[in-house]
């Protein structure tokens, strides 16, 4: 029996736990526990087993680990562990994640007088309460939706009246953001502050939790019924409302768990996203808990690529995830000082990663980056499999069930090596791991489907082993005299060259050409000074013998930084309106 100490502070709730090291003897038994758990939600994954009627992630996945735990079966590894730059920590094991989830599920009840089917906006950074929050809202049956600390009051205004959203959680960052909206929404009944003080008119979540019962039974919850909320921008209108169900994403990354991210009960992993993005819920909420693995966090208000080298040094992560620009920054910044004894996994999505940022990785660290691609709207819809040969540059195969393809305008699948649209086939079976619908939406929900397929709004070609690669945003794509130009594969010639830190290519306006490519540079600090027309000239050049000559970009701007979303994408459509513009 492992013994705990819990203990409750005013300002954080923590769970002292004595940490054992995440050996690799548990791995004899990780398979038996994989077979009990992970082996049976990933056979619906692969269609051999039907959906149930009824799942919640929270009593059929989480409190299976608990019981697994307290009988002695699970490594002893926490389930959460989350640390700051302060040197604070917080570490739950799945039996204390349980208790606290259910004190925050009865908050969110009976406190907040929610009910079941109930939408709540959670506006948090990285916090534990997030977590929290998460499987509260699972297990009494209400509709969570997150959104990023980036989010202005404008941005909080419209997410409450077009969700009509009855409660929302916030900091006391933003706490003033939203007043300055409530008399605009009318839906909203109950605010819950998550801060180092108290504020008027807004109930205290910690304090709360310090003295709410924990005795709450988790409601019965339909597998097709709503669990989570995502407002996703398209490239026209305001951000559609994304509907996932309890089973699309609950049940949905067991496949990429454990064959993508290549997790076990004894791995501890990082996934560096903001918690109001999508890939927070992919890569710290679902995939590591459906394995019993430790979702890792580090509080992290702003990425700095020696925190994240130190972090990776100093604790035991088996399992790294972050965004391409991130590895992009860590390649850029001197590794050679810090040793990854326990890192032997990545991982990365959310944008296309250069081929040599990956080679240099590797270099750096001789680890291979394994790279996933979907979206909102889906789980994993491609990825470089464990175990699979890796194609720099790719985005992997199809990862089940999905049937992925490459179709022109009417639907129809095109042969290999020919660009068109990535689609995922829906008729005569829509995968259950795909959205439900844009909410209050229709028209979009059925724009989305073109023949037999669901259309991702993304180029790519797929090539004779089944390879996809990733072309571009149908919105990205450069039409040049008649020959179409991905951005990425410019971008991805032009990082080659030792005088580019980063880049982004667009299309400018052309009278003979209609648009010809334009890159956005962000210079090396040792080529900052160097003769632009003469590094316009070499960059030209480079990219002509390194890709088709007719890809080079005509005309290149060098340029300190380039527009980025919070996440770390980079923004070509802000380069590019900007561009026609002028």
């Amino acid at each position: 029996f492992i013994m705990r100490t819990f203990i409750i502070k005013s300002r954080i709730l923590q769970c002292l736990w004595i940490l054992r090291s995440p050996c690799r003897s548990f791995h004899g038994y990780n398979r038996l526990l994989t077979s009990q758990i992970i082996s049976y939600y990933e056979s619906i994954n692969q269609c051999k087993k039907e959906l149930p009627e009824y799942f919640n992630f929270a009593s059929d996945v989480l409190d299976q680990w608990s019981q697994l735990e307290k009988d002695g079966r699970r490594p002893a590894n926490p389930a959460f562990w989350w640390v700051n730059e302060e040197g604070e920590e917080v570490k739950w094991s799945f039996e204390e994640l349980g208790f606290l989830s259910r004190k925050a599920a009865n908050i969110l009840s009976k406190t907040c007088g929610l009910q079941r089917g109930d939408r709540v906006i959670a506006v948090l950074p990285r916090v534990p309460e997030w977590w929290l929050l998460n499987v509260a809202c699972m297990r009494a049956g209400i509709v969570l939706i997150p959104g990023t600390s980036q989010l202005t009051a404008k941005d909080i205004s419209y997410r409450l009246q077009a969700s009509k959203a009855k409660c929302i959680i916030t900091s006391d960052t933003l706490a003033p953001a939203v007043e300055s909206v409530m008399s605009e929404c009318q839906s909203l009944k109950s605010k819950l502050i998550v801060g180092k003080g108290k504020r008027d008119g807004w109930l205290d979540l910690k304090e709360l939790l310090a003295v709410t019962s924990a005795d709450h039974k988790c409601v019965k919850t339909r597998s097709q019924d709503p669990m989570l909320i995502y407002f996703t921008s398209g490239t026209t209108g305001f951000p559609k409302m994304v509907v996932q169900s309890h089973s699309s994403y609950g049940i949905g990354f067991a496949t990429s768990g454990r064959r993508w991210m290549n997790l076990t009960p004894s791995d501890i992993m990082w996934n560096t996203s903001d918690t109001g993005w999508v890939k927070a819920a992919w890569g710290s909420v679902f995939a590591p808990w459906i394995c019993g693995s430790c979702v890792f966090v580090h509080h992290l208000p702003q990425f700095k690529p020696a925190v994240i080298a130190e972090t990776l040094s100093r604790y035991p992560i088996t399992t790294f995830c972050t965004a391409p620009t991130a590895f992009r920054m860590l390649v850029q910044h001197d590794l050679s000082s810090y040793k990854f004894t326990s890192l032997k996994h990545c991982l990365s999505g959310g944008e296309a990663l250069n081929p040599e940022v990956m080679v240099k990785w590797k270099i750096q660290t001789g680890l291979d980056i394994h790279e996933g691609y979907g979206q909102t709207e889906t789980v994993t819809i491609c990825a470089n499999m464990k175990g699979t040969k890796i194609k720099p540059g790719s985005l992997g195969k199809a990862v089940p069930p999905y049937d992925v393809q490459i179709i022109d305008e009417q639907g129809a699948v095109v042969p290999a090596g020919e660009e068109g649209s990535i689609a995922v086939r829906v008729r005569p079976t829509r995968p259950f791991c795909l959205f439900s619908e844009y909410l209050d939406n229709p028209k979009k929900t059925a724009a989305s489907v073109c023949g037999d397929f669901y259309v991702t709004g993304d180029r790519g070609i797929m090539d004779e082993e089944g390879y996809i690669w990733f072309v571009g945003r149908d919105d990205d794509v450069i039409n040049s005299a008649g020959y179409r130009i991905g951005p990425f594969e410019v971008e991805s010639a032009l990082i080659q060259h030792p005088a580019v830190a980063e880049s982004a290519v667009v299309s400018s306006p052309d009278p003979v050409r209609g648009e010809v490519v334009k890159a956005f540079v962000v210079l090396a600090p040792a080529f900052v000074k160097h003769d632009p027309e003469k590094l316009t000239q070499e960059l030209q050049q480079h990219v002509k013998k390194v890709t088709a000559p007719y890809k080079y970009p005509r005309k290149v701007e060098f340029v300190q930084d380039l527009p980025k979303t919070p996440t770390g994408k980079i923004q070509r459509k802000v380069l590019k309106n900007k561009e026609w513009e002028r």
